[in-house]
C-alpha cells in the first residue's frame, strides 16, 4: 500500500485552518475496522466492572486501540502514518488513543490549548453523520493562539448564548459531514463540538505529538501526566507493544523512555481514589 504524501496546499490548509478531512481514506478496511471496535466493547466495556453502554450518557475507553491486534495496525498504516507524518513530522509520537459511544450533544472545546508543541487527533467516525445527527463541527483557525480573533473564541465561546446571542449549534461553523471510512485530524487547540447526535454515536482517536527537543519535553511530560488519572501504569497496552515492529517503535521510543515518573504518580492517584471513596 503506498504512503500517504500530503501536498503542499492540504498542508497549507491544515497550518491555516487547524484541520484536515480525508474522505474515504480507510474505507477499503472499514468493515474489519469496525468490527474490531465491537470487539472491544464487547470484551472491556466502558469501564473496570465491564459496564455495557446504556444510551444514557457518553462511554469511553482509553488506551482503546492497543486492546486489539487490528486497531493497532492502524499506526502501521502507511496512510494513517504518513498523515501523521507529514503534519507533525516523521518521528512523531503516539500519545494514546479513546474509544467513543457518544450521546447527544458535545458542547464547544479544544482538546489542549497549547503554545509551542503540536498535538493532533486523528479521528475515525463510524456512522453516517450529518448536520443534525452529531456531525463533527469546527470553527476553522481557531487553534492559533497568536490570533486575536482565537483567543477571543477561547474566552466566549463558553457563554455563547450571553455574549453573542446565539446557542451551541447556531455558532458559526464548518460541518464536516462523513460516512464510515473517512478520516478527519485536527489540532488539538481546535474549537470543535457535535450537536443532535443519537446515543450510539461511535469514534474512536489516535492522538499524536511532535517529537520532543530538550526545550518542549515538558510538554510531552505534562501529556503523560494527564494519563494518570485514568488509571494506567503505562502509556501502551501489551498488544500494543507486544505487536510493534521497528516502524511504529518509531512513535513509541520517546514516550517509553520518558514515563519513568508515571507509575508513581498512578500509585498515589489511586491511593487518593480509594481514600475518597472510603470517606
Amino acid at each position: 500500500m503506498e504512503r500517504l504524501q500530503l501536498t503542499e496546499q492540504q498542508k497549507c490548509f491544515f497550518e491555516t485552518f487547524g484541520f484536515l478531512a480525508l474522505p474515504g481514506l480507510i474505507k477499503d478496511c472499514i468493515d474489519e475496522v469496525i468490527d474490531a471496535f465491537e470487539e472491544v466493547w464487547q470484551e472491556r466495556g466502558r469501564g473496570p466492572n465491564g459496564q455495557v453502554h446504556e444510551g444514557k450518557e457518553r462511554s469511553m475507553s482509553v488506551q482503546f486501540i492497543d486492546q486489539h491486534e487490528r486497531l493497532c495496525a492502524l499506526l502501521d498504516d502507511p496512510r494513517i502514518e504518513g498523515l501523521v507524518g507529514s503534519l507533525s513530522g516523521e518521528a512523531f509520537n503516539f500519545v494514546g488513543s479513546d474509544g467513543n459511544y457518544y450521546v447527544g450533544d458535545t458542547g464547544w472545546h479544544s482538546d489542549r490549548w497549547v503554545e509551542g508543541f503540536k498535538f493532533v487527533k486523528v479521528a475515525f467516525y463510524l456512522d453516517s453523520l450529518q448536520r443534525n445527527s452529531g456531525a463533527l463541527r469546527v470553527i476553522p483557525g481557531s487553534h492559533n493562539l497568536h490570533d486575536r480573533y482565537s483567543v477571543q473564541v477561547q474566552d466566549d465561546i463558553g457563554e455563547a448564548e450571553e455574549r453573542w446571542g446565539v446557542a451551541g449549534d447556531e455558532v458559526p461553523a464548518l460541518v464536516l459531514e462523513t460516512e464510515p471510512g473517512d478520516v478527519v485530524v485536527f489540532i488539538h487547540n481546535l474549537k470543535h463540538a457535535s450537536f443532535g447526535g443519537g446515543t450510539r454515536r461511535r469514534m474512536f482517536t489516535i492522538n499524536c505529538c511532535q517529537h520532543a527537543s530538550a526545550e518542549t519535553m515538558p510538554f510531552l511530560k505534562e501529556c503523560i501526566s494527564a494519563h494518570v488519572g485514568y488509571g494506567v501504569d503505562c502509556m501502551y497496552g501489551e498488544k500494543m507493544l507486544a505487536t510493534a515492529g521497528p516502524g511504529r517503535r518509531v512513535h513509541l521510543d520517546q514516550v517509553l523512555a520518558n514515563q519513568g515518573h508515571m507509575a508513581g504518580e498512578a500509585a498515589r492517584w489511586r491511593a487518593e481514589q480509594a481514600k475518597k471513596g472510603g470517606s
